[in-house]
């Protein structure tokens, strides 16, 4: 008895050991013991992608023009107007296999430099002309966070300016990339003839055009021809890139990832947890759209899953 009793209370120990281990390990795929998970059913209703920005009223602000199609691009010369043009100005062509497509800077704007060299192959949507409107517009800068945002689709853009006119639709102008400086080649002497006596005249300071200088990404717009504005006063510009009716939604701290891409944490009926691919869609900043991957019948955890950085940290869930 006396060797037995060791040996029984050793094994109880153990037996004891083993079993709190046990219970300190929660099965895969579940929360630690007493987590507080916090949970969100996807929900449907309408969604507008709307973008704010902050602009200013800008005296003959300039913007871009694009290629419209792949090709070369051949630029023309283009004489300094005496005024306000009132037709659009033909200021270069893309060709494509012997066909010429032409780039005009509209009515109202002047030209204000070549963006790349002349006779470059050029991209659909790639910069190459830019061009001063001839008035007031309102410049708005796009950071980097919102320059996918607002590049694809521009379904209506409304402006406010502070303690001032609107809200008012604002029409943009040329394209919202940035810009590089502009370059207005010399004008070209005038041909001599040897047996004429006539003295050459050469292009004066005043005739001369400025060329433009490189911007950052932003939207320029203008507004009603009434409209009365101040250069240089504040303004809000409101910019609606898509409407969807009756999407199915999740808040987005619920979902990882963005631009079409994303992952979720279903969280099934056995408190058992799957992470799950989803695709994405419009956003209005507080809820996305989810175009497939789960249903109304599924519960996600919020915040979503963890996608780790660069350096392979984990830096939290959400978008």
């Amino acid at each position: 008895m006396r060797r037995i009793l060791p040996v029984l209370a050793a094994l109880g120990l153990l037996a004891g050991c083993t079993a709190s281990g046990a219970a300190e390990q929660p099965p895969p795929g579940l929360a630690d013991r007493g987590t507080a998970v916090t949970t969100a059913k996807p929900t449907r209703q309408d969604l507008t992608n709307k973008v704010s920005l902050s602009g200013k009223v800008t005296l003959n602000p300039t913007f871009g023009l694009v290629a419209p199609i792949d090709g070369e691009v051949r630029y023309l010369d283009v004489k300094a107007p005496t005024g306000t043009p009132t037709k659009p100005t033909k200021v270069a062509n893309i060709w494509v296999s012997g066909k010429a497509t032409p780039v005009e800077v509209p009515a109202g704007a002047v030209f204000a430099g070549r963006l790349v060299d002349d006779r470059a192959k050029v991209t659909a949507g790639m910069p190459i002309v830019s061009a001063r409107q001839a008035g007031y517009g309102i410049v708005a800068d796009i950071d980097g966070t919102q320059a996918y945002q607002v590049s694809d689709t521009l379904q209506s853009v409304t402006a406010q300016v502070k303690s001032g006119p609107g809200p008012f639709p604002c029409t943009v102008l040329g394209t919202l990339a940035a810009l590089p400086g502009g370059t207005i080649p010399e004008p070209k002497a005038p041909a001599v003839n040897p047996s004429s006596t006539a003295p050459v005249v050469q292009p004066t300071q005043g005739q001369q055009q400025q060329p433009s200088e490189a911007t950052g990404m932003r939207l320029v717009c203008t507004g009603p021809a009434d409209t009365k504005l101040i250069n240089g006063a504040a303004a809000t510009v409101e910019i609606i890139t898509a409407k969807a009716a009756g999407v199915l939604v999740l808040p987005v701290e619920a979902v990882a990832g963005s631009q079409g891409k994303g992952k979720v944490e279903v969280v099934k009926a056995d408190q058992s947890r799957e992470v799950r691919e989803v695709t994405l869609g419009l956003t209005d900043g507080k809820v996305i759209e989810i175009k497939s991957g789960i249903t109304e019948e599924d519960t996600v955890s919020v915040p979503g899953p963890s996608i780790p950085d660069a350096k392979g940290a984990n830096p939290g869930g959400g978008k």
